[in-house]
């Protein structure tokens, strides 16, 4: 899967390349036409490109603390994507075919770009969620089921980052230990975990987990 991942990011990555070239060709020679000098119309190119990888990067890091990215960083990209094509259109041949040819590789490269950050996001995401079952282990010691044959990334403990809990993650598990208690069996038991994990869609190792650590007062 990681090599999947890796020949995907490094064909992403040619084509953004290959699209940036074209791109700033066309756009140097936009300038060219329109009075800048050799110097202006080799940097007004890179900046408007320069623009679209600042605000990429810019939602990117922002998509990593959970946040959007604000309406800063989106409004230069689109922006940024937009002169970007438009200049490319601008040299074209003034037909239809022409303008689609021009067109191409701006669009080549705003659309290889994004694919390229959204891979960096679901890498990153799932190096997350690896690093979170880790701290969670390590905080919890054996109590906390080990990984089986099964995803056990629903048993996830909360993980503070930057002194915050996750609140979904903390409501969802005392949700359960509340229904479990309420819940309970004719004769005063708590129901098992595997009907706490069909309640809530779980798999019965989370419902067992909670149980568990509602017992132990973990769950508040």
């Amino acid at each position: 899967m990681r090599h999947i991942q890796r020949t995907t990011i490094g064909g992403v990555v040619l084509l953004a390349g290959i699209a940036a070239v074209v791109s700033f060709r066309h756009m140097h020679e936009l300038c060219l036409r329109h009075g800048e000098d050799h110097f202006a119309a080799v940097l007004i190119p890179l900046a408007v490109d320069g623009a679209i990888v600042v605000a990429s990067m810019s939602i990117l890091l922002a998509n990593r603390y959970g946040s959007r990215g604000g309406a800063l960083a989106w409004s230069l990209l689109v922006v940024a994507s937009l002169a970007s094509l438009g200049a490319n259109i601008a040299v074209a041949e003034p037909s239809m075919i022409g303008r689609i040819i021009a067109a191409w590789p701006s669009a080549a490269l705003i659309g290889s770009y994004e694919l390229l950050m959204s891979q960096v996001r679901r890498l990153s995401a799932t190096s997350n969620r690896v690093q979170d079952r880790k701290e969670t282990l390590s905080a919890k010691g054996p109590d906390v089921p080990e990984a089986g044959g099964e995803t056990c990334g629903d048993l996830a403990l909360p993980v503070y980052r930057a002194g915050r809990p996750d609140v979904e993650i903390v409501n969802l598990h005392r949700s359960a230990w509340r229904w479990a208690q309420e819940n309970r069996r004719p004769d005063g038991a708590l129901p098992s975990g595997k009907v706490i994990a069909t309640q809530f869609s779980r798999s019965p190792r989370w419902g067992r987990w909670i149980k568990n650590a509602g017992l132990a007062g973990d769950l508040g």
